[in-house]
């Protein structure tokens, strides 16, 4: 599984606590260092089943400074896709990846019912 996450984010280390204490393996890619790109979030979004903005970290300060609470209804899948890859502090973390699943954000119950089943 791919783990990907902000060093920084307690919500990240909460996440990787869970994988940990739960034995699951993963390799980290840091989002700050390793923008996600446009295909890849496209390929996730499609596998995550949400849309496009709940791709997007509405609690960071780059989403406030761009003003992107107003914007984001107003823009294209095409136009998200570009911004959330230019900038990986724009994009909601942590995302853990696996072969048919991709969560975004981080819900105890939510990530233990889909390892469950994985």
């Amino acid at each position: 599984m791919l783990f990907i996450c902000y060093e920084k984010c307690s919500t990240c280390r909460k996440a990787q606590a869970f994988l940990d204490e739960h034995h699951i393996s993963y390799t980290i890619r840091p989002i700050k260092e390793e923008n996600p790109t446009q295909a890849e979030l496209q390929t996730w979004q499609k596998t995550s089943g949400l849309p496009l903005r709940k791709f997007f970290n509405t609690s960071g300060q780059k989403y406030r400074e761009l003003g992107l609470k107003d914007k984001l209804s107003t823009m294209s899948e095409a136009e998200q896709l570009s911004l959330l890859s230019s900038d990986g502090m724009l994009v909601k973390r942590p995302i853990l990846i696996g072969e048919n699943f991709v969560l975004v954000g981080f819900q105890s119950a939510q990530w233990e019912s889909q390892l469950q089943k994985s």
